[in-house]
């Protein structure tokens, strides 16, 4: 929706036409959260509806980490909460004022119903019709996780972005919340698969098993419900993330954008933003090029160099949480650094214990706790490692520190959980679009 809004603007004698699959006022999802980057981005695009957001959104405002039996740990920050259906709403209403043919219901699975359009640009999601027609040319590859997760909301606030972390028989349960709209919170359950089969997830009615999650959170929840939207009485509808990288975004004139093209993993929350990213850049690079397909290879171009940093962010995001026993067992102070640094190679090539002892030494010598592992002059390659290390690191290949190396999130991240939070699911459907 956003790319037709964007070419509208620049153009507006293109004729453009959304086709979205779902009836008006349909979407997936609850809530996402955005920083003010994006904001900048919208403002620069299309100021009208990036007032709109602004004005819809709720602010949130600092970190908490809740380890049960440890004193919560809290942390400065802020970002903004909004309504998904809300910030559909506010695009459609945009784009139907710019001119856009918008046509709910109206699904797009065969490219020969859009034969006559001079672009075809598919934004349907992770798992994409359109690029299944032409997957020999794409060459996707998608790769599931390990966790299961739901995305689920609940009518407690949380005014802080908030990870909770319980341990249940089972395994540990953890949580990402945060308000979105008043009076409702966004509320992410994640767990390993071995706690999911031994807590008898999936065999439960949905209702059973809301109401044994909020057993196990009954503290955060303070006696308000878990609410579920797409369970239909049945069976929650748990999800293992699925992570999509294609070898081409383009194929002739179709070209994929947000989660048909890629995604990344829920946790550094950076699926709306690449998705409006995506949506920029392609209509920057239509305005550029004179050559449609010079204008598709530009993008293409463009889009692969700027998202490779951060898929590779999201795939160490990931496995971090699905490695959390090795992190949890540390103070609160000591797991919300490791949390914040869970998109470090370095982190995940040695014991915890090692990574917090250099971050310490690393911050004595700066003098800065910021970024101190990144500031290591160098490279510096360790050859060798002295026997305590190496019986606890085994046969790994030496380690090289560089400057490059992220061992905390960016200063411009700041204020965002590890490096931007919880954002959307990306097996979440969006729109077809036809542009010519």
């Amino acid at each position: 929706m956003y790319f037709a809004i964007v070419m509208k603007r620049r153009n507006p004698n293109h004729e453009i036409v959304v086709h979205e699959r779902n009836p008006a006022g349909t979407t997936h999802g609850w809530g996402v959260v955005f920083w003010d980057d994006l904001l900048a981005t919208l403002r620069t695009n299309d100021p009208d509806s990036a007032q709109a957001i602004a004005d819809q959104a709720v602010p949130w405002s600092g970190q908490v980490i809740d380890v049960e039996g440890q004193p919560p740990h809290h942390s400065v920050g802020g970002g903004y909460g909004i309504c998904r259906r809300r910030l559909l709403q506010i695009l459609i209403e945009r784009a139907l004022a710019l001119g856009v043919d918008v046509r709910f219901e109206s699904e797009i699975s065969e490219l020969s119903q859009v034969a006559d359009a001079d672009l075809i640009v598919a934004a349907d999601g992770v798992a994409s019709q359109l690029r299944r027609r032409r997957a020999d040319q794409f060459r996707p590859q998608i790769e599931a996780g390990r966790n299961k997760y739901i995305w689920l909301a609940t009518t407690q606030l949380f005014p802080s972005f908030t990870f909770g972390f319980v341990p249940t028989s089972a395994g540990w349960v953890w949580f990402h919340a945060y308000s979105f709209k008043e009076g409702v919170s966004t509320f992410i359950v994640e767990c390993a698969p071995e706690t999911w089969n031994g807590l008898g997830f999936g065999m439960m009615l949905a209702d059973a098993e809301l109401r044994v999650l909020e057993s196990i959170f009954a503290k955060h929840l303070d006696g308000h419900e878990l609410i579920s939207r797409d369970g239909n009485g049945n069976r929650l509808p748990w999800l293992s993330f699925r992570t999509l990288v294609n070898r081409t975004w383009h194929a002739d004139n179709l070209v994929l954008i947000g989660d048909a093209a890629h995604t990344t993993h829920f946790t550094i929350g950076s699926g709306t933003r690449l998705a409006i990213d995506d949506a920029v850049a392609l209509a920057s690079a239509l305005s550029e090029h004179d050559s449609l397909p010079r204008a598709l290879d530009a993008f293409g171009h463009r889009r692969h160099r700027a998202l490779a940093r951060v898929q590779r962010d999201a795939r160490l995001s990931a496995e971090w949480f699905e490695n959390l026993p090795r992190y949890i067992r540390y103070n609160a102070p000591a797991f919300f650094t490791l949390l914040l640094a869970r998109r470090s190679r370095l982190l995940k090539r040695m014991p915890a214990r090692t990574y917090l002892y250099l971050r310490g030494a690393c911050t004595k010598l700066t003098g800065s706790a910021a970024s101190p592992l990144a500031r290591i002059g160098g490279p510096v390659r360790i050859k060798s490692q002295p026997r305590h290390l190496r019986s606890r690191t085994g046969n790994a290949p030496p380690l090289t520190l560089s400057a490059p190396e992220r061992a905390e999130p960016d200063p411009a991240d700041a204020g965002r959980p590890g490096g931007r939070a919880a954002d959307e699911a990306a097996s979440g459907p969006a729109p077809a679009r036809r542009a010519g």
